[in-house]
């Protein structure tokens, strides 16, 4: 039998996008496999993991000794790398029956306005991890473009299969106060830098709305920097940052707020922008690295962060959303990030590697 184990070991990371990029093509391709008897696949599993797969006969668990013998190896045929900063991969002179696939998420250290020295030291860490493997996935054209602009791929097939998103669940109203009682605008991801959620608390003044960005308070300075500029606007007690909050409380704020807002500069693909569109909300988005290819001519973008460019692109997007009542047009197209089409793909390209 054909031996194939996705690496799942950054799981432990819970609430961040590969968290979820690995749980669902995990569960999806097992489904696809089921009574095949050709072919196999495994999780490569932190303990933490242990109980969140559905098959979850197929899991290794990591164990310490790990770092020193792996004998799951033995049996496998294709390791599968899903994000380029991972630190496990097969060590091709002992293991050379074994085919490394690995899946760039994105080169998000170009477009950060990181130092140049982070920017190099990343693209050397993604570089080492291409030279090792035997096929790449990108998860949109975007980070396709850019890998073969700052890195040298060989002869490597390369592959493009966009990610698809897991269905939303059934709402729960939030545990924490942060329930707004009027409109509101709602986003979500990581709160640092990189997704410049300050930009919006202008927006918040002029519209009148409340702003809820949920997810991991990721870096204090700037998470202060946005509760100093709050205050600063008189507008405090309107913007609201929970931190991680569950599956069911984020389907509450999906269902509930009046718009998603993302303004991220950097994004490999985008998975919060696609849940929204499940909803049909309607979508502010920056115009940065992959997010038009997400959002195509659905989304609304600020190209600019300036406060009145965002006040008009905000108010004639929502007009124009109501007046064209796209909401049935943004749930459409949701439907092309299907995992279940989608993990085909990736069954596919297993079969070029076998």
């Amino acid at each position: 039998m054909n031996e194939v184990i996705l690496d799942c070991d950054l799981m432990r990371f819970p609430n961040s996008g590969l968290y979820y990029y690995c749980l669902n093509l995990g569960n999806h391709v097992q489904d696809h496999v089921a009574g095949n008897a050709d072919i196999k696949i495994r999780h490569y599993i932190p303990r933490s993991e242990v109980n969140t797969f559905k098959y979850r006969i197929n899991n290794i668990i990591e164990r310490s000794f790990h770092r020193y013998y792996k004998p799951f190896l033995n049996q496998c045929r294709i390791w599968h790398a899903p994000f380029q900063s991972g630190r496990i991969i097969p060590d091709r002179r002992k293991y050379r029956h074994i085919k490394v696939l690995l899946t760039i998420h994105d080169l998000n250290s170009l477009h950060e306005g990181k130092p140049l020295k982070e920017q190099q030291k990343s693209i050397a860490h993604t570089q080492s991890m291409i030279d090792r493997s035997d096929a790449i996935v990108c998860v949109s054209e975007f980070c396709r473009n850019d890998v073969l602009k700052n890195c040298d791929v060989g002869n490597r097939p390369l592959y493009v299969i966009h990610n698809g998103t897991q269905r939303v669940l059934e709402p729960r109203p939030p545990l924490s106060s942060c329930r707004p009682s009027g409109p509101f605008m709602f986003g979500m991801g990581y709160v640092n830098r990189k997704k410049n959620y300050h930009v919006l608390l202008s927006l918040v003044k002029d519209s009148g709305m409340d702003l809820v960005i949920a997810g991991r308070l990721d870096e204090t300075d700037y998470v202060e920097s946005i509760r100093r500029g709050a205050i600063a606007m008189g507008i405090d007690h309107r913007v609201h940052l929970p931190g991680p909050i569950s599956e069911e409380e984020k389907a509450w704020y999906l269902r509930n707020c009046t718009a998603f807002v993302h303004p991220s500069l950097a994004e490999g693909f985008g998975f919060p922008v696609v849940e929204a569109m499940q909803l049909g909300k309607p979508l502010f988005l920056s115009d940065r690295t992959s997010l038009p290819e997400i959002g195509g001519d659905l989304a609304f973008y600020f190209s600019s962060f300036e406060r009145e460019y965002m006040r008009k692109i905000f108010h004639e997007g929502m007009q124009r959303y109501k007046r064209e009542n796209m909401s049935d047009a943004l749930i459409n197209r949701s439907k092309l990030f299907d995992w279940q089409k989608n993990t085909k793909k990736y069954l596919e390209v297993y079969q070029t590697l076998l």
